[in-house]
Parts: C-alpha cells; structure tokens; sequence
C-alpha cells in the first residue's frame, strides 16, 4: 500500500484539476450545481489516485461515467487513454469468484463446530447450535450492509476480498477528508 502523504498529494492534484474542468465549463453555477461539481470531481479524484485497481475505484468510476456530461471531466482526470483501458476492462471483468481462503476458514470453523457439539450432551447441543444460528445471521446482515455501503460491494462474492475493498476505501476516505479538510482551513486562514 502507497504512503499517506503520496496518496494525498495525488488526490489533491486530481481534484484541482477536477474543479478546473468544471468550472471552466460552466461560468455561473448554482450552490446545488457546484456542490455536485465538488464531490463528483473529489470521487473521480479519489478513484483515480487508485489507479482502478480496486473494485471500489472503477464502481466510482463507471457510476459517474454513466452521465453523458461527466464523461469529459472523467477523460481529464484520468486521461483519455488510461479512461478508455479502464472502461474495457470493467466491461470484460465477470463477475468475482470466491477465493480458497474463505473455504478453508469455513471447513475449519465447521469442524470446530462438530467437535465441541459432540464433547456436549445432548442438551447442549441445541443451546450450541441456537448460539451459532444466531452469530451467523449476526454476520450475514452486517456484511449485506457492508455491501451497501461500499461502491462495487454487490460485485464482491469474498469476504475476504469485501473487508480488503473496505479497508482500502476507508483509507481513501479518509484521504480524501483530511486534505479537503487542510484546503478549508487554508481557506479560512486567508
């Protein structure tokens, strides 16, 4: 993984760049206008500072290719070229298969399982299993909401792979936060 500050740098660079293309496309604009200016061009930014290399990145990318009028800002970002090679690649990406990882923890939390559940009586058994029921629908909810929340989560069959998207994307965020942060304090300061 790239180092805070790279990320940073690159995000703020594509982001200006960003606000340039809208702006200079259109001379007066409304609060609403150059809010949804101001996040689209932040999103493309973040994406693009990832290089398309995760799932998340080119969900963003795609979601804001989809409206005709974000094409260009999109193509000046990214560049025509690198914006062309990523709209073919998610075009030809099917869908993700599970990875070996999870099946393996699953066996082996599986087998677990079946040993306490025979050390048990049988009355145990059913408090063991009610207890397991109830954990597991626990997890299945939570990463439904996962998904969600996540752009490109629906696409992610491995939870593996979900939690490895998540944490880069929080992390981007996270980027994203502190330098638009460091922009409005120097903004106020002068």
């Amino acid at each position: 993984m790239r180092s805070s500050h790279s990320m940073k740098k690159e995000f703020l660079k594509k982001w200006m760049m960003g606000l340039q293309v809208c702006v200079s496309s259109k001379k007066k604009m409304t609060v609403l206008e150059r809010k949804k200016a101001i996040k689209l061009s932040a999103d493309i930014a973040m994406a693009s500072s990832s290089n398309g290399n995760t799932c998340w990145s080119r969900a963003l990318i795609v979601n804001a290719s989809k409206h005709h009028n974000n094409k260009l800002l999109i193509e000046r970002i990214l560049g025509r070229s690198e914006y062309e090679k990523l709209i073919k690649r998610v075009s030809s990406t099917q869908p993700l298969k599970k990875i070996t990882r999870s099946k393996k923890i699953f066996k082996r939390s599986c087998s677990r399982l079946r040993r306490v559940e025979k050390r048990n009586i049988r009355g145990c058994k059913r408090v063991i299993n009610g207890a397991y029921c109830v954990a597991k629908n626990l997890v299945k909810k939570r990463r439904k909401i996962l998904r969600s929340l996540v752009p490109g989560g629906e696409m992610i069959v491995d939870d593996v792979c979900l939690i490895e998207e998540t944490l880069d994307y929080i992390l981007s965020l996270r980027a994203q936060v502190d330098v638009m942060r460091s922009v409005a304090d120097a903004c106020d300061q002068s």
